[in-house]
């Protein structure tokens, strides 16, 4: 699809089309998201998409989960006019931090951290990263955001898949994602449905 081409018609979920399969391996995610920030109204529609569920809520700070939760955890913050938190890998912050271990969705074990200094007890936090595959990225980032006193108002993701872990934030907390339910079928098999 065409960086600058808006379709006349935008149904929810339009924009998923600027996505670039893998063609790399198996040491990389299935599908590569950031060419739809590379288009000015499909970002702001994937933004709009993710927000209409939490319409009257409210929401303190966003937080983005590292690293490509920063870029649409950003623009999210920005359209609510909200500060912005990056919960980050271990080793990158040079300030007082909670840590909490967690495997990827390649299986990998990694640690996340926070700064110790962002939240007050009762914060109401929105969560926000690029994709929830196996959901333990962003159970970490629930469990530091939580451990810190700060209330989960909700999790926002392009995708959310059907897995174990996806259905146990899903269960939990108020989810939005940009899926339309005629293609999740697809996204939870890592195949394209508009191929």
């Amino acid at each position: 699809m065409d960086l600058c081409h808006v379709p006349a018609t935008r149904e929810k979920g339009w924009y998923l089309a600027l996505m670039a399969p893998n063609v790399k391996g198996p040491n990389y995610a299935w599908l590569d998201p950031s060419r739809l920030y590379c288009h000015p109204q499909g970002l702001q529609d994937c933004v709009a998409d993710l927000l209409q569920p939490f319409q009257g809520d409210a929401i303190d700070m966003v937080a983005g989960v590292d690293a490509m939760g920063f870029i649409l955890g950003a623009a999210v913050a920005a359209t609510l006019q909200k500060g912005f938190l990056a919960i980050r890998k271990a080793g990158h912050l040079c300030v007082h931090t909670e840590a909490q271990p967690y495997s990827d969705y390649s299986g990998q074990q990694k640690l996340m951290e926070i700064r110790t200094d962002a939240i007050t007890p009762g914060l109401r936090i929105l969560l926000v990263d690029q994709w929830v595959e196996t959901g333990g990225t962003m159970r970490a980032a629930i469990e530091l955001v939580e451990r810190l006193g700060g209330v989960v108002a909700g999790v926002a993701a392009i995708c959310m898949e059907s897995s174990e872990g996806g259905k146990w934030i899903q269960e939990r907390y108020k989810c939005s994602h940009c899926v339309p339910p005629r293609l999740q079928p697809c996204f939870d098999q890592h195949q394209l449905g508009w191929q």
